[in-house]
């Protein structure tokens, strides 16, 4: 083999390497035109927004020191009042529990419609996930709030609340969870002459529950969470005493249901983190 040969093959060898390295930079240079976009975009939103808001800079610089002074009183816990702030708790606790099961059942049901690989009808799928988007676009707060009117002070408006908004955030979390299990399954199913339900109970659900434990974890976090605030607008639990006890400068105890609350949540991360694991 002659040296020209050799060369005509070494520089055959090279041109696709230069023909796919040409299309990198390509890449790069639209996602980098993108950024400094974005960036812009955020920063005009800022200044438009600090521009309506009107803040009062020096009030507020002149207030900072208050602030420590408020969290040097919450770290002076009472706990005085320990039997009010754990009944309290529980029903916090009772409260996130319940929204999350009713909503788990809810989820999956409404889910199963959503979805557009378990009935294959379109504008099932689409009437549900629009009837949902409208339910998810109005916070926790105003359907709490909603249901106080309808159902009273108490717990009962609390889990009422917490079900409308959970249920459509798990409708469309369990829906895209069951269109991610693969196409050749599902028609493996159908080929055989089995129902659409039975696919659903046999094939999508059991594929799809790590991913469900997964979303139950998350929400049922948010879903505490969102309680210990909830509570300060009447729906019972720990919030409310955290609320009174700050509006009767009763600091230490406050400080002892906050530090509560905190640790709650942390556990209840830590168990679903420990039960996922399992599942992966």
């Amino acid at each position: 083999m002659n040296a020209d040969t050799v060369n005509c093959a070494a520089g055959a060898a090279q041109r696709p390497v230069e023909k796919k390295r040409s299309k990198i930079p390509v890449k790069y240079r639209q996602r980098n035109r993108f950024i400094p976009m974005f960036l812009a975009g955020v920063a005009a939103l800022s200044v438009l927004s600090l521009a309506y808001l009107d803040i009062d800079w020096l009030k507020m610089t002149s207030r900072a020191g208050d602030i420590g002074v408020v969290f040097w009183d919450l770290a002076h816990l009472d706990f005085t009042n320990m039997d009010l702030i754990l009944s309290s708790l529980v029903e916090t606790v009772s409260i996130a529990v319940l929204s999350l099961l009713y909503s788990l059942i809810l989820g999956i049901i409404f889910g199963m419609l959503a979805a557009r690989n378990v009935f294959r009808l379109p504008w099932l799928s689409v009437l549900t996930q629009s009837f949902f988007t409208f339910l998810r676009a109005v916070p926790t707060p105003v359907w709490v709030l909603l249901m106080l009117v309808c159902l009273g002070m108490g717990p009962e408006a609390g889990v009422a609340g917490l079900c409308v908004h959970t249920t459509a955030f798990f409708t469309k979390s369990f829906a895209q969870s069951f269109e991610s299990i693969p196409e050749e399954t599902i028609e493996a199913l159908e080929v055989t002459g089995a129902s659409r339900l039975s696919i659903f109970m046999n094939a999508v659900l059991p594929a799809a529950l790590s991913q469900i434990v997964a979303w139950a974890g998350m929400r049922l976090e948010v879903n505490f969470s969102e309680c210990a605030i909830l509570g300060m607008v009447g729906a019972g639990g720990v919030g409310y005493v955290i609320s009174n006890s700050l509006q009767g400068y009763d600091y230490g105890t406050a400080g002892v249901a906050i530090l509560l609350v905190f640790l709650v949540a942390y556990c209840i991360e830590r168990v679903f983190v420990r039960i996922k694991k399992k599942f992966y």
